[in-house]
């Protein structure tokens, strides 16, 4: 049933290689460490379904609204995925558990379940992979303030911080660039 998954992911994103290598990326991120934790078999289906749709609401919500930002993701992915499951043949408890994590990826207070924080970190480490250019320094500076800022500021001081760190980011690599 994954593997359908992953082929109807590869058609839904048909001609944006991008979009591909990322949800193919989280899921190989998410399988190893969902092995590697020792998630039940249910647990570890859950996390790949999960893992191939977390970005399913990119789409719709660039169509309404001109935007990808992760809250409008969560708003719309869940529907989408909801309806591709289902199609599919996947069971109603696990489509209800895919579509919750799909609408709570990009959510990083009040994490429940180690399929949740797995798929959060599988996300993080896919998107740290595409920023190969940038010196590992800020790689090392990035992880360790979203660790510190994620478990002692909350919510709102955590994203204003990413936001930070991630203009950081880029200066630094336009100025490696130079």
């Amino acid at each position: 049933m994954l593997e359908k998954l992953f082929l109807e992911m590869i058609s839904y994103y048909g001609g944006d290689p991008k979009r591909i290598q990322h949800f193919t990326k989280v899921h190989s991120y998410a399988k190893l460490i969902g092995e590697r934790e020792q998630l039940s078999p249910e647990e570890l289906y859950i996390l790949e379904a999960a893992a191939y749709t977390h970005d399913i609401g990119i789409k719709p919500a660039e169509e309404k609204y001109g935007s990808s930002a992760g809250k409008l993701q969560e708003q719309e992915g869940p529907a989408v995925a909801r309806g591709m499951l289902m199609r599919l043949g996947f069971a109603e408890n696990v489509i209800e558990r895919v579509c919750y994590l799909i609408g709570h990826h990009h959510t990083y207070t009040g994490i429940e379940g180690r399929d949740y924080q797995i798929l959060v970190e599988a996300d993080f480490l896919a998107i740290a992979a595409c920023l190969q250019e940038v010196p590992v320094w800020v790689h090392a500076v990035v992880a360790a303030v979203q660790l510190v800022a994620g478990a002692i500021c909350g919510r709102v001081v955590f994203c204003l911080l990413c936001s930070l760190i991630d203009v950081f980011a880029i200066l630094t690599l336009r100025e490696a660039r130079a």
